[in-house]
């Protein structure tokens, strides 16, 4: 997020802050403002770009922007081009379902925003392990890797990062089936047993940011780089939307490993199975796995419906 902010300031918040609170409104000069010549000619504002009051408003604007991008382009794609229409005629499918789980999503989006700000700031004010240049990557006692081994240990974090997120996500959103906190924080996403990607960030907001905090953690314990991080934070939003397009399409080589749509559409369906992000292993391990099959698919329900409702209708007539 300290690269989006960079960008930001430079392309628009520098501007913006200058107008709206310049440097002439201090009451008396440096106004306990710890400004430096160097950020005043910057900036030429109150509030320079290390000013935290700042940086916290600028990154709440931009991960509302964000956010709000993502979702829509990405479900919208999901929606439109993968998505099988044919499963809003589902028995289980409610009425106007689409508009509610956007409206849904619309109105966690301020919370989750709040709550994972402090996670971005501490990214921007240097609090994470999140690193520039590749050669002068540094891993505790083992120091400076330099070379071939920073480029090596760069794969190994992207790797990495997947199976820690994945295995950590599993046991948050299996703690959020415990009864104390299913109804309150998780139930309002299981209330779309037949999703559609505008599902993905319908949830309440507490559930969502609990199920993001791995990503943030990751950084804060192992270095990464930081565009391969916002790459991966894309990517894994991107999944997100994915699994939640009710596609049952089973038989494929990596059907045992990955946890895809089909995986997720079960979960949605049944509940107690299928908690894992990406991969099936945390499931298997723990006795949650259930394997879709092609007879599990909820689309022959549709088509049931859609017999038995031609039949009735031919026998009134």
């Amino acid at each position: 997020m300290d690269l989006i902010l960079d960008l930001a300031d430079t392309y628009v918040f520098d501007t913006a802050y200058q107008k709206l609170i310049p440097l002439a409104s201090l009451p008396f000069e440096g106004a306990g403002f710890n400004v430096t010549t160097t950020a005043v000619e910057k900036t030429l504002s109150a509030w320079p770009r290390s000013y935290m009051p700042r940086q916290i408003l600028s990154l709440c604007i931009l991960t509302l922007i964000g956010i709000h991008v993502l979702y829509f382009l990405f479900a919208s794609l999901s929606y439109y081009l993968i998505f099988n229409h044919e499963m809003m005629f589902h028995p289980r499918f409610l009425p106007n379902q689409v508009k509610l789980e956007i409206q849904t999503s619309l109105k966690a989006f301020p919370v989750m925003t709040l709550l994972t700000v402090p996670w971005f700031l501490g990214e921007v004010r240097g609090w994470s392990q999140l690193y520039t240049n590749v050669d002068d990557m540094h891993i505790g006692l083992l120091g400076n890797l330099g070379g071939w081994g920073s480029w090596v240990y760069m794969v190994f974090s992207a790797v990495w990062f997947l199976v820690f997120t994945d295995y950590c996500i599993y046991w948050v959103h299996r703690l959020l089936h415990h009864p104390l906190l299913y109804k309150p924080l998780h139930k309002p996403h299981h209330k779309w047993i037949i999703p559609t990607p505008f599902a993905s960030h319908a949830f309440h907001p507490v559930d969502g940011y609990l199920q993001s905090v791995p990503y943030h953690l990751f950084v804060v314990l192992f270095p990464m780089h930081r565009l391969l991080f916002l790459g991966l934070f894309v990517a894994v939003n991107f999944w997100a939307i994915f699994i939640h397009d009710s596609d049952m399409i089973t038989g494929h080589p990596l059907e045992k490993i990955i946890n895809g749509p089909a995986h997720h559409t079960l979960h949605h369906i049944y509940y107690t199975v299928n908690y894992g992000q990406y991969f099936t292993w945390a499931d298997r391990a723990s006795n949650s796995y259930r394997h879709p099959d092609a007879s599990l698919d909820p689309l022959l329900e549709v088509k049931m419906h859609e017999r038995a409702v031609k039949e009735g209708k031919t026998k009134s007539d």
